[in-house]
């Protein structure tokens, strides 16, 4: 167990010890492709995107410049209203999607938060959900770039479904749940009530909902 002395945050409401790698610190810190002012010029950059909303909480805008004759991603720049988490993962996911001449579209759009994760050496599970905010950005940045350039099979759309009418409660509503911590069917229906008194069918639905978002972000 860490001495006390190398906790770095103290949750105040759980109690909960929180651990940042050196390598969180340093992206933290020094983050890489930061933009401090958004750029003056709209055609300085091939494509832009944002999620989340600075009302509510974290918000990221990113901004990307694309190789033509390659597809690979040259520049990929972001500004975030977000925790030192969502800094940190946002700034080691620029870099692994331009280092060593870029990826392509392709291969960016499979790059998982697990693998950011990686990149970082672990978040505390209660962080976890800041790795996605990248992708998510990221995602609309590739779409807004597809449909410049007329590729408009390529993209990829999310749309909520529906899982307990009763509660109007949609796959989304799980997915966030579970990059808010919870892991299990119990833990999920205390932040949400989905499924209680349900039957056995829908049950099972919610379980494998669970399963599929736990296996995307914790792997």
């Amino acid at each position: 167990m860490a001495d006390k002395k190398d906790i770095d945050v103290i949750n105040q409401y759980t109690g909960e010890n929180w651990y940042y790698t050196d390598i969180v610190k340093d992206h933290f810190f020094h983050p890489r492709n930061l933009l401090m002012e958004k750029p003056k010029d709209e055609n300085e950059f091939d494509a832009r995107g944002m999620v989340g909303s600075p009302a509510c909480g974290d918000m990221m805008e990113m901004w990307m410049k694309v190789d033509k004759t390659n597809e690979k991603v040259a520049e990929l720049k972001w500004k975030t209203f977000g925790c030192a988490s969502a800094i940190a993962a946002t700034s080691i996911y620029s870099v692994m999607l331009t280092e060593n001449g870029g990826m392509t579209l392709d291969e960016a759009m499979k790059v998982r938060p697990q693998d950011v994760m990686m990149r970082l050496g672990g978040l505390p599970n209660r962080k976890i959900h800041c790795s996605v905010l990248a992708d998510k950005a990221f995602q609309k940045t590739a779409n807004d770039y597809f449909r410049k350039t007329g590729q408009n099979s390529r993209i990829v759309i999310e749309g909520a479904r529906v899982v307990d009418s009763r509660l109007n409660i949609t796959d989304k509503d799980i997915e966030e749940a579970v990059l808010e911590g919870a892991q299990t069917l119990e833990e999920v229906q205390k932040k949400l009530k989905v499924g209680v008194g349900s039957t056995p069918e829908l049950i099972t639905e919610i379980e494998q909902l669970i399963r599929f978002y736990a296996d995307k972000y914790y792997g």
